[in-house]
């Protein structure tokens, strides 16, 4: 059982309601009040009184119980490491990225997921550090088949250890109901696959994957404005987003004349 005893009153309400979206069962206590028969992890805050020190040493927790300290702005990593300590100690923490424009994410600690996000590639590194800033060992694993995306991650993604992994095979079926799941599903396979270790990955970017990239550039924009190969180039290495190298191209050659292109 998780009890919530702590007299922070942010941290308390956040850290039920992330407890009941769960579907967790808990109990709460007032900090410092003798914790209830089969109490397997107790989280509260750095300033509330631990136990009542029945048979324990002041501030350290009963036989068989573990404690989760945490600040609000924590409250889903207490809520995550608490149900990991109910289901067993968990594992390592992993992250399974299925690559694009919007990349997948699935986070796994062991083999439970813990949370999931389809995000916008500009988003998606610091998403990442966000879901492993407080583990120990993470590791980061992203499927080999967006390249120039996948690689804009795993050159980016330089504090982290990280794998690419053969994602042949790991998007899996979507029937009735689960359409738009699809990359966030393909996320938590790739997670549970083996790779190879990388530290950096340069691609040179084809012809066809800079044009799909210049013909982003015109639905983008709202006056029919198409970049040049040079921009759509720096788009492709990460450097910029669509967005900024329309604005580049806007500020550098003026209103946008019909179809004009540079190249």
């Amino acid at each position: 059982m998780i009890v919530v005893a702590t007299d922070d009153f942010e941290l308390y309400h956040d850290v039920v309601d992330e407890l009941r979206d769960r579907g967790v069962a808990f109990t709460t206590r007032e900090p410092g009040e003798e914790l209830p028969e089969g109490t397997r992890v107790v989280i509260r805050s750095s300033t509330d009184e631990a136990f009542d020190g029945a048979g324990t040493t002041a501030g350290s927790p009963p036989a068989g119980v573990e404690t989760v300290v945490a600040t609000a702005e924590e409250a889903r990593r207490a809520v995550e490491e608490a149900v990991a300590i109910l289901r067993g100690g968990g594992g390592r923490t992993v992250v399974g990225v299925d690559p694009g424009v919007r990349p997948g994410i699935a986070v796994l600690n062991g083999e439970t997921i813990v949370s999931a996000f389809q995000v916008p590639l500009a988003d998606a590194v610091e998403t990442i550090r966000r879901e492993v800033a407080d583990a120990p060992d993470p590791l980061v694993r992203i499927g080999d088949g967006a390249r120039l995306q996948g690689s804009q991650l795993i050159n980016d993604l330089d504090e982290v250890a990280v794998e690419i992994v053969d994602e042949t095979g790991t998007t899996p079926y979507l029937g009735t109901g689960a359409r738009g799941m699809g990359d966030v599903l393909a996320a938590v396979n790739i997670a549970r696959l083996s790779g190879e270790a990388i530290d950096s990955r340069t691609v040179e970017p084809t012809a066809g994957e800079l044009q799909r990239i210049k013909d982003r550039s015109r639905r983008q924009s709202a006056d029919g404005r198409t970049i040049d190969e040079g921009l759509a180039r720096r788009v492709a290495a990460g450097e910029l987003t669509v967005d900024e190298a329309l604005e580049t191209h806007r500020a550098r050659d003026g209103p946008n004349d019909a179809d004009r292109e540079v190249d």
